[in-house]
């Protein structure tokens, strides 16, 4: 799963936007995740702060975003700092509650209620900003 939180520098929107695949995130589906954020945004401006995924850190990814310059910026987070991603409250969140104690049958079910989840955040403003609030990262 790949997500992004966004916020309105006046506080006055957030947004969750994921992305669901079977399947291990790399480079290709990254790009591919970031064009759907491209469209999302219908191109407007977008800073971007990552973690240190290897996906996020390839040649490929690098050559990618050299050409998304007119949209796109990447700040990188500083080495293992889970503590100052929003996403990583995201994961722990479903983790704890959509997640917790599921023995699912088949990846579909485990993947149903991620996605379960993950639509119950983006639908609260309040608590996407409660996982930046968690960060020191303000706007």
């Amino acid at each position: 799963m790949s997500a992004a939180l966004a916020y309105r520098p006046d506080r006055s929107q957030a947004t969750l936007v994921f992305q669901a695949k079977h399947g291990a995130n790399d480079t290709a589906s990254l790009i591919e995740f970031l064009t759907d954020l491209h469209d999302h945004f219908d191109g407007a401006p977008v800073t971007l702060i990552w973690d240190g995924l290897p996906a996020h850190r390839s040649q490929a990814m690098k050559a990618w975003l050299a050409t998304q310059r007119h949209w796109l910026r990447v700040e990188p987070l500083p080495g293992y700092a889970p503590d100052l991603n929003p996403v990583e409250q995201i994961w722990g969140n479903i983790k704890a509650t959509e997640l917790a104690n599921l023995c699912p049958k088949t990846i579909d079910e485990a993947h149903t209620a991620a996605e379960t989840g993950l639509e119950r955040i983006g639908s609260s403003y309040q608590l996407c900003f409660s996982f930046l609030d968690h960060t020191v990262l303000h706007l």
